[in-house]
């Protein structure tokens, strides 16, 4: 449900305001995380505790790791693949959010060669609450989220009553997928 709350302030008074104001609600980000080279667990957790780190960000759950086959350039190892949840203070904004998840990649040595390539870490931000953003370099929520297994699967595992913004359910939006999970590994068919 949501409330609207209509303030009638007098603004020619001084003192403090005649109400108290909740303080804003945190935001929480879910973000994607994918390794196929080194050692892809120690990818992984050294790049939750860099999210860990950020400042007004608190890791709040961490999915399973899965691994995944690969899905666009098959010919490369499988990925190690996982799903967190942040809460993120207002500070934060999802283009700043995002800006710091490449910083991340960049320091843990990512070199972007081959799109879709081999890769020592992936950071997608999938859902930045419930927000819609398109520009250059941002879509959220994320445009392959519906496309991808590897992401619905612990993106359930962690929040198994999120809707998408657009209401569609994270179980619904698995049942439109050929996929097949057996001890924390996903294939998926390939899209076509």
């Amino acid at each position: 449900m949501k409330c609207r709350l209509a303030l009638s302030l007098d603004c020619t008074k001084t003192g403090s305001l005649p109400l108290h104001m909740p303080p804003p609600q945190n935001i929480p980000a879910f973000i994607s995380l994918g390794s196929n080279l080194g050692d892809l667990e120690d990818n992984l957790e050294r790049a939750r505790n860099a999210m860990g780190a950020l400042s007004a960000v608190q890791l709040i759950a961490c999915s399973p790791v899965y691994f995944t086959e690969p899905q666009d350039v098959r010919s490369q190892p499988w990925f190690a693949n996982q799903v967190v949840l942040l809460d993120c203070h207002t500070v934060w904004t999802a283009p700043d959010l995002l800006r710091a998840l490449l910083a991340i990649e960049s320091q843990m040595g990512r070199i972007r060669e081959e799109n879709k390539g081999p890769r020592i870490i992936d950071l997608d931000l999938l859902l930045f609450g419930t927000q819609r953003h398109t520009s250059p370099d941002l879509i959220l929520p994320h445009p392959r989220i519906l496309d991808r297994a590897f992401v619905l699967i612990p993106l359930l595992d962690i929040a198994p009553d999120l809707s998408l913004p657009d209401g569609t359910s994270l179980s619904k939006a698995l049942e439109r997928l050929s996929f097949h999970v057996h001890d924390r590994r996903i294939e998926q068919a390939e899209e076509g």
